[in-house]
């Protein structure tokens, strides 16, 4: 080798090794910004120790983004919350971590979570509730289950992050953080449960997502809203395009100001529990939005009363059957029986380990979904619960202006008139603000955290679109101090996710 070329080989070399320690810096660096707000928060369970920082490449570069801890990572554990996954590493990434990392995203790290999703208020968790970073001196819920996302997303600790949403798991937390929660069409991003998502409720599990804003939730959703063709639940690519197309169309032809937008208000969706604090601005937000040039129709979702309890008998009822294989042996943390125990019972092995593995949370409800699978309770629960979420379901198809196009649930009479079609509906995200953490005790003693997810339920129980838009600060006209944050949501019909999204943003540019 010529002298020339051996001096400029030792240069690259150089050059290549304190690019390497500036990019290590950079990792550190980034690490080390989460660690003082987190302990506050408690919003990670587990922090990148080198975050691969991405390049600038890809529709996600430059976003860093959090992940919660019941999606798999093979890089970081996956324990769900719960001392029955404790120290658990996956193999493999989810699909959805994967195309994070494949469209130029830096994942920091796990976000704290409810057990196995099983939440309202992220209490229920191994590493000990979330605190909601809005106000630290007045501890307070984050929202669950994705609350360490939520609030991680809150604290300014990252751009985005991926919650999942069972009844509400996204959009609950975004509202009582103030930032924005999106929970996709069921079906459009994989929540495959063998290569993603440890699963809670198959058939009402979503991958959501929460953002700093709406244009940042987009964009993610966008990186991931791609067909898997390893997710039996996962919307064929016919289908997608089908109804991504009718939206466009509606989209094309309300223009950028939205003028003309038909916005349905559901007259169920203000229940005796809902608090006047969050009663006044939406109706601010309402005339707002007339004022912009929408269209405000009142309607009537007569089934909704009756949503709460067809989810947590179908949510619980799926719980029991899925949770089913962490017994100590085929999965889980094992937990040796007491020598007097007798081993030649099945159950008798299994006990120590589903007793200790699981918390009281987990264990009422796959207790519940037990008992509603059973032979004695199968017709009066579960299959009534499976009716009241069909009624639920056509219920929407006949408020949607695109009802005859996705379903064939018109009144039989021809009586589908305009002024029963709507684009999309809005209605209070929450029934409160976030309740106090020094309350929760209470809350838990009876069934008022149950209640908490009364206005998400039925969405989900549908597999329809629906995005949590923070409304802002605003003054309180009774203490005089800013109040916590109140988020408004907007649901629209099955692959209407951008039109979702378009109005969330007309939301959140009249906020600021």
């Amino acid at each position: 080798m010529r002298p020339n070329v051996v001096a400029q080989t030792r240069y690259i070399r150089r050059l290549s090794s304190r690019r390497a320690q500036a990019h290590y810096s950079t990792q550190q660096a980034l690490r080390q910004q989460l660690v003082e707000p987190n302990a506050t928060v408690n919003a990670f369970v587990n922090l990148a120790l080198s975050p691969k920082i991405s390049q600038q490449t890809g529709r996600l570069a430059g976003l860093n983004i959090a992940v919660k801890d019941n999606i798999a990572t093979k890089e970081l554990p996956t324990t769900c919350s719960s001392a029955m996954l404790k120290d658990f590493v996956s193999p493999f990434d989810a699909t959805c971590v994967q195309l994070l990392k494949s469209s130029g995203a830096t994942v920091v790290g796990k976000t704290n979570c409810d057990e196995f999703g099983m939440g309202s208020l992220n209490i229920h968790s191994i590493h000990g509730p979330v605190v909601n970073p809005f106000d630290t001196t007045d501890p307070r819920s984050a929202g669950g289950s994705s609350g360490g996302s939520a609030a991680a997303v809150a604290a300014g600790m990252c751009d985005a992050a991926l919650g999942t949403d069972t009844g509400g798991s996204v959009r609950l937390p975004a509202s009582y953080c103030g930032v924005v929660g999106f929970k996709p069409s069921y079906g459009l991003i994989s929540r495959q449960a063998v290569w993603g998502v440890v699963s809670y409720a198959d058939s009402l599990d979503c991958v959501g997502v929460l953002g700093s804003d709406v244009a940042i939730s987009l964009r993610v959703f966008e990186a991931l809203c791609e067909y898997d063709p390893r997710d039996p639940t996962a919307a064929p690519p016919e289908i997608r395009e089908d109804a991504f197309a009718h939206a466009s169309t509606r989209l094309s032809s309300l223009g950028s100001e939205m003028t003309g937008l038909r916005i349905g208000i559901p007259q169920e969706y203000f229940p005796k529990e809902l608090s006047q604090e969050v009663i006044e601005p939406f109706r601010q937000v309402i005339l707002q939005l007339k004022e912009q040039g929408a269209i405000i129709v009142p309607v009537s979702l007569p089934s909704t009363s009756y949503a709460l309890s067809s989810y947590y008998v179908l949510a619980s009822a799926e719980a029991s059957s899925n949770l089913a294989r962490y017994d100590g042996i085929q999965y889980g943390s094992y937990v040796r029986p007491s020598p007097s125990t007798d081993l030649s019972i099945t159950a008798n092995v299994y006990a120590q380990s589903r007793s200790q593995g699981f918390g009281a949370e987990v264990q009422k409800r796959m207790l519940l979904g037990t008992y509603a699978l059973s032979a004695d309770a199968f017709d009066n629960y579960f299959l009534q619960a499976q009716r009241v979420r069909q009624m639920i379901k056509n219920d929407f198809d006949r408020v949607f202006s695109m009802s005859n196009y996705f379903s064939d649930a018109v009144p039989s009479d021809g009586s589908f008139t305009a002024a029963r079609q709507v684009d999309v509906l809005l209605h209070p995200s929450a029934i409160r603000t976030a309740p106090s953490l020094s309350i929760n005790e209470k809350v838990e003693a009876d069934l008022s955290s149950y209640v908490q997810d009364v206005l998400t339920v039925p969405a989900s129980l549908a597999g329809l679109p629906a995005v949590s838009v923070p409304l802002g600060k605003y003054e309180s006209a009774v203490k005089g101090d800013t109040r916590w944050p109140i988020g408004v949501s907007v649901v629209g019909q099955w692959g209407t996710d951008r039109l979702v999204l378009k109005v969330g943003r007309l939301l959140e540019s009249l906020a600021k």
